[in-house]
Formats: C-alpha cells, sequence, structure tokens
C-alpha cells in the first residue's frame, strides 16, 4: 500500500509560484527588437511553454515588454498604457534602444534616453537587436524576482 503524499507549503509562496508561471505579456513593439520579440513567440522557441501568453490589451496583462526605440510622442502613449495595467505589474525593457537610446540618443532630440526615466524596469535585456533567447534569460529572471 502506498503511502500518500502530504504538501504543505504556505500561501504566499503558492500565490508567488502560479503568478510567476502565468506571466501574461503584452508586447510593445516599436522597432526592430520587435521582430526578435515575435520570434521568441514563434514555434522555434515558444514562450508559450513557459506561461508567457500574449495578450493585446492592458488590463489583462502582466507583464508589458518594451521592445525597441521609444520616442517622447510615443512615451505618454506607453505610460497611459502601464497605468491601465492591473497590479502586479512588471516591465521588460529589451534592446539597448529601450534601454540607454540606442544610436540615437546623441543626435536624435526626439528619443527618449531609456525607458526608465518614464517607467520602472524590473528587467534589462541587453543587445541590438537582442535574441529570442536573451528575451527568454530575461523572462526567466523575472520570474525568478516574482518568486522572492
Amino acid at each position: 500500500m502506498d503511502t500518500p503524499y502530504i504538501l504543505s507549503t504556505q500561501l504566499k509562496n503558492l500565490y508567488h509560484w502560479a503568478q510567476a508561471h502565468a506571466l501574461w505579456g503584452m508586447g510593445f513593439g516599436l522597432a526592430c527588437c520587435a521582430i526578435e520579440m515575435m520570434s521568441a513567440y514563434s514555434p522555434g522557441y515558444d514562450l508559450d511553454r513557459l506561461g508567457m501568453i500574449p495578450r493585446n490589451s492592458p488590463k489583462q496583462s502582466d507583464v508589458m515588454i518594451i521592445a525597441g526605440t521609444v520616442t517622447f510622442k510615443m512615451a505618454y502613449r506607453i505610460k497611459t498604457l502601464y497605468e491601465q495595467m492591473a497590479t502586479p505589474k512588471y516591465i521588460i525593457s529589451m534592446g539597448s534602444c529601450a534601454n540607454c537610446g540606442g544610436p540615437y540618443w546623441e543626435k536624435g532630440y526626439h528619443v527618449v534616453k531609456g525607458i526608465s526615466k518614464i517607467l520602472p524596469v524590473d528587467i534589462y535585456v541587453p543587445g541590438c537587436p537582442p535574441k529570442p533567447e536573451s528575451l527568454i534569460e530575461g523572462i526567466q529572471m523575472l520570474k525568478k524576482k516574482i518568486n522572492v
């Protein structure tokens, strides 16, 4: 006769585990990094297997992935979408343009010098453009951050 297994945990640990393994991402693709983000959702990399389901509504999203060059004109719209997201909400900044302005920040008066000037960023994914593997690693880092 097999002995029954008993699972004991704290409720907050179960909550954080469930939250980390069911992230719904709102992709905000602005430039060439968006192509890499789309390829991460494709069958070759399959972000769905990690629990990262793409959503188009900010009210249903947990994570905003900002991929590409953010201009001042677009920054207002990004902030509005961020404010419409339900809490808890997280931001992944993908690519050097979103992280620090990229190659445009020096001579471009219209480029935000990093999305962190406008919104609180949780994870930075470096590269120009970053590979899909880098985005997947960033999502794994966000999961670890949520589970703590």
